[in-house]
């Protein structure tokens, strides 16, 4: 399935930057090569049959089928963050953990056949601040949960190179539509970004690498910023009592014009989680039978 990559230095990391810039289903996988061992984090469908590289480990930076499709091949140790770890343990548990209804789980089922995602069963839970240590560099995982609840990064250093994985710095923004998702644990996620000081910041999808800490802060911020935006935009549609199924159907994640059986679920939770915090926040107050109103 393979549709092309090349590959791009960056110090002792090697992005596998798909011909496709990594949007969806695609990725841009690392390696990192030490001088005592090497890792490959998140083997994509970008590489074909045969051409995942050697290495001796293989970080999953959390139980999404994009980050898991070329593991099959792979007979090298897998690890994870331990809240993820069922995930890719388990196909079944990583469908599970969308928790799809019927229909769209059937789809979804369906792509993870497509995409002949195998369980790991081997695969070994890490906890965040593990490291891999890999002779003249060190990997260290750091977790990033919210898009999911294992999700992680990885700190090369001396390299100073960070991979953010699916905090992928798209217009599109943070994704916190899984059972496992939160929305105010990705917020954290991100100012744990914010922290980070590197030369390089690599994400899985489209923006692939970033360089200098100014110009990743500043792109940061503006991915921060849709989150500020569905915050505005769930206001402005509570100025008249709403149920959360009509602020679903309103949506705060994807254009009118996407239709896919998976949509309804991601714009229910997203808009739960929303509400639930503007709640509590005071901005938006109960309004009896359901519904909520903008304060």
């Amino acid at each position: 399935m393979g549709q092309g990559w090349e590959p791009v230095e960056h110090g002792g990391v090697t992005v596998l930057r798909a011909a496709n810039s990594g949007a969806y289903p695609y990725g841009n996988s690392v390696v990192v090569r030490g001088s005592a061992g090497s890792l490959l984090v998140d083997p994509s469908l970008a590489l074909g049959p045969g051409e995942a590289p050697a290495v001796d480990a293989v970080l999953i930076s959390h139980a999404h089928e994009d980050h898991v499709v070329g593991l099959g091949g792979i007979d090298r140790p897998v690890h994870v963050h331990e809240a993820d770890v069922a995930g890719v343990r388990s196909a079944t548990a990583m469908l599970a953990g969308y928790g799809l209804p019927a229909e769209a789980g059937q789809e979804m089922g369906g792509i993870l056949e497509e995409f002949r995602v195998a369980s790991r069963p081997d695969a070994v839970g890490v906890p965040d601040g593990h490291v891999f240590d890999l002779g003249d560099r060190r990997a260290t995982v750091v977790h990033l949960p919210g898009h999911t609840a294992g999700h992680c990064g990885l700190l090369v250093e001396p390299d100073g190179f960070f991979y953010i994985a699916d905090i992928d710095l798209t217009s599109f923004g943070p994704y916190y539509g899984d059972l496992g998702s939160d929305l105010e644990e990705f917020e954290r996620s991100i100012r744990t970004c914010a922290e980070v000081e590197a030369r390089w910041y690599g994400t899985f999808h489209q923006k692939g690498v970033v360089e200098g800490a100014a110009e990743f802060r500043a792109r940061l911020g503006a991915y921060r910023a849709v989150i500020e935006r569905r915050d505005a935009a769930l206001l402005a549609f509570l100025a008249e009592p709403r149920s959360l199924a009509e602020v679903a159907e309103h949506r705060l994640v994807y254009r009118r014009h996407v239709q896919a059986s998976h949509v309804a679920t991601v714009e229910t939770r997203t808009a739960e989680q929303h509400v639930a915090r503007l709640v509590r926040s005071g901005a938006v107050v109960e309004a009896g039978q359901g519904a909520y109103r903008a304060s």
